[in-house]
């Protein structure tokens, strides 16, 4: 739920933006260049430490340590600042001490698993690893092993992760980060998950989703709104997970998109990959183009703002009660159709009623769906092989009852407003542990953890806004 609980939200914003456009172009260079335990950990918004990323929990070491770490699908390479420190950024929990700890290890130099680092280096017999990230940003320190203990007190142990002694950059509120990329050091390929999922809540709410290894779709209900999607593979860049994205749709039209433009071309560059770490869905210009003319003819009903940084389509909702827009449908390979929460691309961006569609447009042909876009919506990856097709799936754990939905439902998406022209958020599902069952003429959706008196509650005081 959008309450906008920080006095300096905009500009909170404006930096996260500013530092998305970096991380994009850092991972546009960077394709250019070229025993089974269910494991659950914590998800939480980062906004209440300062923070436009999403963090797990987990505990490093013997016994654990606390630390809250940025999750990241872009990246393979777990670390965690540690003791003594160099050079560390401020953190608000205690920085881990590898000298407490009684399962740490070192890792040789000549080790398989040092070779595999992108940038290393030897140090009296030790490995040395070095990240920087496209923003800037750095870490460097020992490549060692460790016990990572997940939610229940399972423990894998011997995993390899960075303990950082030289770190500084945009980390605000992190301990470090936890890479669930696709290459050899993430951490689902050194625990050897054949799936994992996620439920990334919404930025501004205090609820608790859930990142879940070796578990798969078999465990959600039958439901029309499980999407499964292929996962591509790019030789080229095994940490990115490629969808098998085929088209979109704005309040019901499909756009006419060019054929090759979600496609992995030979050297490598094209695709769509899925990234927690970015948060604004980029796609390619043109692709971008057509998604927001046809957006802008199904709002022009709506009072216009000025751009904000990345966003160039933006509204003035301040003091409506709610606001009709289009619905956003992505389509993928099988024909199968996800369509977006209204929230999910049209966020507020100040506490003036300012709210912006929430695309952007990039020059590269690789597009990249953000964590915006992903709020509220389990998702899910299932691997056959380091180097296999595997698929992913996309719950968006909303139930409409039976016998209630129409056509017309698909042409427009309700945004529901509070008084102040805040967004209220709609049900997460599996990412708040419940289903939200969903009447047609109440309109309304609300956390899946709330009660039916909150429900109630609610249906008395918002009003929803019917398609036409």
């Amino acid at each position: 739920m959008y309450q906008n609980k920080h006095d300096n939200y905009k500009f909170l914003l404006l930096t996260r933006l500013a530092h998305d456009t970096i991380r994009v172009g850092s991972i546009h260079t960077r394709v250019s260049l070229a025993a089974e335990q269910n494991l659950r950990a914590p998800i939480v918004s980062g906004v209440s430490r300062g923070s436009g990323e999403y963090f797990s929990r987990v505990g490093i070491g013997n016994p654990p340590r606390e630390a809250y770490v940025i999750i990241d699908t872009g990246s393979d390479l777990s670390w965690v600042q540690c003791q003594p420190c160099t050079q560390c950024f401020t953190q608000p929990d205690p920085i881990f001490d590898p000298t407490q700890s009684t399962s740490f290890g070192s890792l040789p130099c000549n080790s398989t698993t040092c070779n595999a680092l992108d940038e290393s280096e030897c140090r009296a017999g030790s490995c040395i690893y070095e990240v920087s990230y496209g923003d800037g940003s750095y870490t460097t320190g020992d490549f060692i092993t460790e016990t990572i203990t997940f939610d229940g007190g399972d423990t894998i142990h011997d995993i390899a992760i960075g303990c950082g002694h030289n770190n500084d950059g945009y980390f605000t509120g992190a301990a470090g980060l936890l890479g669930l990329g696709g290459g050899s050091l993430s951490l689902p390929s050194q625990i050897n998950a054949t799936s994992f999922s996620y439920c990334l809540v919404d930025r501004e709410s205090n609820s608790t989703s859930s990142l879940n290894f070796n578990t798969n779709a078999s465990i959600l209900p039958a439901d029309p709104t499980l999407i499964t999607a292929p996962l591509l593979r790019n030789p080229t860049a095994e940490t990115f997970y490629y969808l098998g994205l085929t088209g979109l749709s704005v309040g019901g039209t499909t756009l006419s998109i060019p054929t090759r433009s979600f496609v992995i071309d030979k050297d490598g560059s094209g695709g769509v990959i899925i990234d927690t770490g970015t948060a604004v869905t980029r796609l390619e210009s043109r692709v971008y183009e057509l998604l927001r003319d046809e957006f802008r003819k199904g709002t022009s009903h709506l009072p216009t703002a000025d751009e904000v940084a990345i966003f160039d389509t933006c509204y003035n909702l301040r003091g409506q009660e709610s606001v009709e827009v289009p619905a956003v449908e992505f389509h993928f390979a099988g024909g199968k159709s996800l369509a977006l929460p209204a929230k999910n691309y049209v966020i507020p961006v100040d506490t003036e009623g300012t709210f912006c569609l929430a695309f952007a447009p990039t020059t590269a042909s690789m597009s990249i769906i953000g964590n915006v876009q992903q709020e509220g919506i389990r998702i899910g990856g299932e691997v056959v092989g380091a180097t296999s097709k595997g698929k992913f799936w996309l719950w968006n754990g909303l139930k409409v009852r039976e016998g209630e939905v129409e056509d017309e439902d698909r042409m427009a998406a309700k945004l529901l407003l509070l008084w102040a022209g805040q967004v209220i958020g709609v049900g997460c599902g599996l990412c708040c542990g419940g289903n939200v069952e969903v009447a047609k003429d109440s309109g309304v959706a609300v956390l899946g953890d709330c009660g039916d008196t909150a429900v109630r509650e609610l249906m008395d005081v918002f009003v929803a806004v019917k398609a036409n």
